[in-house]
């Protein structure tokens, strides 16, 4: 009789090991699930900033649409934000507005590196932004006065690399997968 009791606790052994491992596999996969939902909270906050940044500049050139050449820096075009040091001063316009474009320019350079928000802990090193943020303004058509207004940043996962004509932050992420850009549209009418 004691032999069958044996048998019948070394079942039981085995039983719960399997239930250990069960439950250790779909903590794994939980786990998971957390992490890739960390994941997409940080893209979506990433790309709700870049369209507030992508709707200020574009609010920016509208509010001072006869200097609107200063902001695309001509037909050359504009990269601001991560990595740039100086900005070339506007030479065009009233000096009121040639003031108020070299203003924008250097708030909305201020919004890309991240500086309304510091880590203490960190040489206060600028936190408020998106990973790499790039602003970049673009002539496309200067007879028609038509402007393109790109926010670029880095996303955390790899997906579809953006069009082949948005060149805003293009091969400043390792892959180009992992690049994401927003774009507005500014045309400047003759109010004339």
């Amino acid at each position: 009789m004691p032999r069958a009791i044996t048998k019948i606790q070394g079942f039981t052994l085995i039983e719960v090991l399997v239930a250990l491992v069960v439950l250790l596999v779909g903590m794994m996969g939980a786990a998971g699930l957390m992490v890739r939902t960390v994941q997409q909270e940080v893209e979506a906050y990433q790309r709700l900033q870049a369209l507030n940044l992508l709707q200020d500049m574009s609010d920016r050139i509208n509010a001072n649409r006869n200097v609107v050449s200063c902001y695309s820096n001509g037909s050359n075009g504009r990269t601001l934000g991560y990595g740039v040091t100086s900005i070339t001063a506007c030479g065009a316009g009233t000096a009121e507005e040639r003031a108020r474009a070299d203003a924008d320019l250097d708030d909305w350079n201020d919004s890309l590196q991240g500086v309304a928000e510091q880590d203490a802990e960190d040489n206060n090193a600028n936190v408020g932004a998106m990973i790499g943020a790039r602003g970049c303004l673009v002539q496309v058509n200067a007879g028609d006065q038509i402007y393109r207004v790109t926010v670029a940043w880095q996303g955390l996962s790899e997906t579809v690399a953006p069009a082949e004509d948005n060149t805003c932050g293009e091969d400043e992420y390792g892959s180009e997968k992992l690049r994401r850009t927003v774009s507005a549209i500014v045309r400047i009418g003759d109010l004339s």
